[in-house]
Order: structure tokens, then sequence, then C-alpha cells
């Protein structure tokens, strides 16, 4: 029995949907139904039953579905046992961080490593954190620094780390740039750059949210995916946009970030993650660090 097989059957058959399956495992649909198949083919039994328009166990998937849990449970603890102690003897740590982090928190988080445990060498990946968690999951990362997800994988454990503040990034030629401070009602008229919300969820809905709560509608111009593009398209006087406070720090010439005044200004969450139930002693004092120092990391991100 394969185990990615089994994953891709216990994501389907928890989500009852193949295209949230996949979505959750980073893959296409297809290719979440072709290892389905190839499980049942191996097992020689139908696990689920597939309409065009719902997905159901059958009573085999049922079964499997409740020893599924406990297998591949077990073959995370092992695989994560192996992994802790040949990272424990190289003395290495894989960090995964979303964008925000890597600009906003992760300098002040590696300053201190190289001054505290100047023997730990950290390898840092920056992506988004729809592919972040499922690197975490299968042992390519051991910490990722992410926007917590509304329904996170039960093998993950996350810590709330903190909200980053939002600012308003406009053109230095816009009326708004000597401004010292935006409310929503300001931006009711303009034209707004905002984040593709498939791959930034968090940042996206930020947006949404505030102008549905102040009762009025964004006038969205342009979807943009990164923020070194967004920041860009408000040089070039395409709209402005609502940002977090740590891309004040990117290169970009001719831009100004204005704070916004918001009763929901703080909806930008940023949390650790890592795998639950495992040891490992690198990350885990890398975490007792984190939580000890929060507060300034929070101030200075």
């Amino acid at each position: 029995m394969d185990l990615h097989q089994l994953r891709c059957f216990v994501a389907a058959a928890e989500a009852l949907h193949f295209g949230r399956a996949a979505q959750q495992l980073d893959m296409m649909p297809s290719a979440l139904g072709r290892h389905v198949r190839m499980l049942e083919d191996d097992l020689g039994t139908r696990l689920l039953t597939r309409t065009t328009r719902s997905v159901a166990l059958t009573e085999d998937g049922a079964v499997l579905l409740k020893q599924a849990h406990e297998l591949l449970a077990q073959a995370d603890r092992l695989a994560a046992s192996f992994r802790a102690r040949g990272r424990a003897r190289a003395a290495t740590i894989r960090i995964g961080a979303i964008d925000s982090a890597a600009a906003g928190l992760l300098p002040a988080i590696l300053h201190d490593i190289r001054d505290q445990q100047p023997e730990v060498s950290v390898n840092l990946v920056e992506d988004k954190t729809i592919r972040l968690l499922p690197w975490l999951l299968s042992g390519r990362l051991d910490l990722a620094f992410v926007r917590p997800p509304e329904n996170a994988d039960k093998r993950l454990e996350l810590l709330f780390l903190f909200h980053e503040t939002a600012v308003v990034a406009v053109c230095e030629r816009h009326a708004f740039a000597d401004r010292s401070s935006l409310t929503i009602a300001d931006l009711a008229s303009q034209p707004l750059i905002v984040p593709e919300r498939r791959s930034r969820p968090h940042s996206h809905d930020l947006t949404m949210k505030l102008f549905s709560e102040a009762g009025l509608r964004a006038h969205v111009v342009q979807i943009a995916d990164e923020k070194q593009t967004i920041v860009n398209l408000v040089s070039a006087e395409i709209g402005v946009a609502i940002v977090p406070r740590w891309t004040s720090r990117m290169a970009a010439r001719g831009v100004r970030y204005v704070p916004l005044v918001s009763s929901a200004m703080n909806r930008l969450p940023l949390a650790a993650a890592w795998t639950r139930g495992t040891r490992d002693p690198v990350r885990d004092s890398l975490i007792e660090m984190l939580q000890i120092n929060l507060m300034r990391y929070a101030i200075e991100a």
C-alpha cells in the first residue's frame, strides 16, 4: 500500500470534494483522483462513490479511513524521529516563510540565532502559505512562518504570533501622499490593487472586509500576486493598495505608505507552524527563543 495514495484518499474522504482535497495537497484534482483509483485497484474494492455532483464514502472506505489515520500518524512519527536524529547531528534547521515574515520577522530571528547558537545552520525558503504547509507535512521543512489557515491540518501545531499592521501604499504624486493617516471612507472612490485570493487569501480578504464593514464597495481595478508587483503598480499610478507595514521596506521609487485608521486594521495574522507530536532539539530551542522574544520581534516587524 502506497502512503501517498493513502494520503490522497484521506484528503478526499475528509473533504468529500476532489478539488478542495487536491488544493490541500498542492496537486491537480486529476492526479489526486488517479492515486485514489490506484489505491482502490490495489485493495480490490471501491472506497469512494463519485458523481459529477457529489463524493461519498463506501462502507469499505469508512473502515479504511479510520485505520488510515493511525497508519499515517505512525509513519509520520517514524519519519520525524529519523529526521530529528539526523538534524540534531547536523545542527541545521529548514525554515519556510511567507514574504511578510521573511522581510519583517526573520531578520531579527536569524540575528538572534547566529548570536546565541552560532553552530546552527539555517536553510531559508520563501513562498506562500499554500505551498509551505504541504512542504512542512512532507518533511521538507522543519518550521514555517505562515498565515494560519481557517481549517488547519490536524497534523500541524500552530503558534499564533501577532497581527501585522496594514498601511496604504500610494504614489508620491497622489493627493493622499502627504496625509498623516487615511480611513476606508477616504479610499471609497480610489482604484484598488489587491492580491490574488487563491494564493494570498488573508491579504485579499483584508481589503474586502474593511470595505464591507464600512458599508462600502471596493473599486478593484487590478489583481496582482506578488507584493513587489503591487508596489510597482502603485508607483505607476494604476491604483492604491492596502499592504502590510513591512512592505514599506521594499525598494520602490515614488511610493509613500500612509497609516490606515480602522478598527479592523490588525487583521493580518502571523503564526509559526510545525508538525504536531514531533521532537526536534534545534527547532524546539528556536520556538522557545521565539516565545521569549516575541514582544520585541512584533515591534521590529
